[in-house]
Order: C-alpha cells, then structure tokens, then sequence
C-alpha cells in the first residue's frame, strides 16, 4: 500500500510522538541489552528526527565498528537481489547482518512507498539479521537523513556487517560514499553505455563496479569500457574491480564476497585512513549543525508574530523585499539570530 513502511525486526511510525529523554535512553539500555523491539523503536525516532535524537546518539556514541557497505546504481540494476545475496553469504560465515534499503518517499504521506524487500524475505525471520526501511524524504544522494544514525544504532546492537541499498535515482546517489566504507556501484548492460556512468558520477564513488545481469546483451561491451575509463581516473592504491555477476542466479556471488573482502583488508592496512575518518567527522559535525540550526530557525520563523522580523517575514510574502536581503537583515542582528537559534 502506498505510503506504508516496510520494518523487520520491529515496527516503524510516520508520527513524531514525543518521547521522554528518560524513556528514549531506557530504550536505548534495552537496544544494547539486545531487545530487537527496542531497537526499531529508537530507529522510528531517529527517522523523524526526534527532540531525543541527541541523547540517543552521544549514548550510543564509538559503539561497534562493523563493515559498512553501500550498494547503489539505477533502479532496476538488481541491487536488492544483490544484497540479499551478500547477506545470505555474511550469515554463513557467522556475521550479524543489519540491511538500510532506502526506499522512495510517497509525495503524500511522506512514508516509504512500499520497497521491494520480496527478494529478502528469506532473512525476515533470522535474527541475526535487521532489515529497515527508510523514506528518502526528499534527500538527494539517494540516501535518507537519518541513514548515519540508523547505521550509528545497527553498530551498537552489535552488527558485523551493515548494508546499505540506495533508492536508486541515478545521477544523485552520491552521499552514500560519505556512509559507507566500500561503494558497490550495480549497473546493468541495458541501463546505457558508460559515458552515462561518468555524467552521473558513478565513476568517481565506486570502490567496486558490478555489471549485473551479465548474461544480457551488452555486459561484455559495458564491462570492458568501464574497465577502459577507470584508467581516466587519478592513480591510486586501490584498484577497482569490475565484475560479472548475474545475482538473480547467484552466479558472481562469491567473486563479490573476495572482493569485498580484499577491500575491507586494504582499508585496514590503508595509512590515510585516519584521515578520512576525521574528515568524515567533521563533515558529519557541519551536518548535524545544519540540520539543527535549520530546524530551529524553521520553528522560531514560523513563531514569530509581534516583533519586526514578522514584519520583514510578512515583506518577503509579499514580494516587496528579495530573500537574500531579509537573510542578511536577519544575520546582521545578533539578537535576532540568537532568538531565531534557540533550542
């Protein structure tokens, strides 16, 4: 049904119900104690940006330090399939698995349009498996808001292994390579050459580029021009790996899992590591400011009604003033950048 949300291991809610810090930290004993329940109800929270999240997240905060893989490419490049593939590989060798399908927004109700998670329904009732699903609501990147967090909250429950599937938009897929520690791009031969790989990016993020459905017409010519254009890119210690897969059959599968493997290994030994991580800090810093201040100023905007700022709200209505004067207005006054700010 339109609108709905697809959760396993837990139920999921499009109402923002305002939860108690002392029950959402509760919560979150009961998530690290390893209640599954719990779990989908911090991630309910997480994902409608709730006045606890900050709480939860510095509770939770250096838990864990499972794999993060992100799988993207164009809808209909058999990414799902893909995954469940890969998990069904991770729980034989013994690894929790926790699955992130970031599924499409319904433009009305802002729920998740219903994903396609048929093709994983061999792990709904394995426990050592927790599959979510998330509305993109809007976020471009193919990836929702609350993805790092979620993710933040799988490491915790003690996760091995995180996969996270992207909606699948094309040429915005690209904030999965700031989650995930090894991007898998899935193409398929009939999604077009691969000079539309370049126009999209995709060839910048991949850590590991699969031609799926390969028994198709055109896998061999695709394979071997994205093996052309991968010399285009700057040197570097990593060689991608271009890979002939065809999931639905499970042909490739293991090839994938070596290459993961080889991947996670050189990421380990790999001394710009560090660095990357801090970067990733920080970016997630500037983040969370963003977010916040931008909820804030949202809420306090839509407050006011007494003081001078409603009467420049009430001018950039109207037309009579452009927005970036009423910006810097607002941004000159000290006061009224601490009031539009406040918690």
């Amino acid at each position: 049904m339109p609108g709905s949300r697809t959760v396993v291991g837990g139920v999921g809610s499009c109402q923002n119900r305002r939860v108690s810090p002392g029950t959402a930290l509760q919560l979150v004993e009961r998530m690290l104690e390893g209640d599954r329940v719990a779990l989908a109800r911090l991630m309910t929270l997480v994902e409608n940006r709730a006045p606890e999240l900050p709480e939860v997240m510095a509770r939770i905060h250096g838990r864990g330090a499972p794999q993060v893989i992100g799988i993207t490419g164009p809808p209909g490049a058999g990414k799902s399939t893909l995954t469940d593939r890969v998990t069904a590989r991770l729980r034989r060798d013994g690894k929790r698995v926790g699955i992130v399908a970031v599924d499409p927004s319904s433009p009305f109700s802002g729920g998740a349009v219903l994903g396609d998670r048929i093709r994983m329904q061999a792990h709904f009732l394995d426990t050592g498996v927790f599959i979510r699903s998330l509305a993109s609501r809007g976020s471009r990147g193919g990836v929702a808001r609350a993805t790092r967090d979620v993710i933040r909250l799988m490491a915790a429950f003690g996760m091995d292994a995180i996969l996270v599937e992207t909606v699948g938009v094309g040429q915005t897929e690209l904030d999965v390579m700031r989650l995930a520690d090894t991007t898998v791009v899935v193409l398929v031969p009939e999604a077009g050459d691969a000079v539309q790989v370049m126009k999209a990016g995709l060839l910048e993020i991949a850590d590991v580029f699969l031609v799926n459905k390969a028994d198709r017409e055109g896998a061999e010519r695709l394979h071997s021009e994205l093996l052309q254009m991968l010399q285009l890119r700057p040197p570097s210690a990593w060689t991608v790996p271009v890979l002939l897969t065809q999931a639905a059959t499970d042909v490739g599968t293991d090839q994938v899992m070596e290459a993961l493997a080889k991947r996670q290994a050189w990421l380990a030994a790999d001394a710009g590591r560090q660095e990357r991580e801090r970067e990733r800090r920080e970016q997630e810093l500037i983040d969370v400011l963003d977010e916040e201040v931008a909820r804030r100023v949202h809420r306090n905007l839509a407050a006011e009604s007494t003081d001078g700022r409603a009467g420049l709200i009430q001018k950039v209505r109207d037309g009579t003033m452009d927005p970036y004067t009423a910006a810097l207005t607002i941004l000159g006054d000290e006061t009224a950048v601490s009031r539009l700010t406040r918690r």
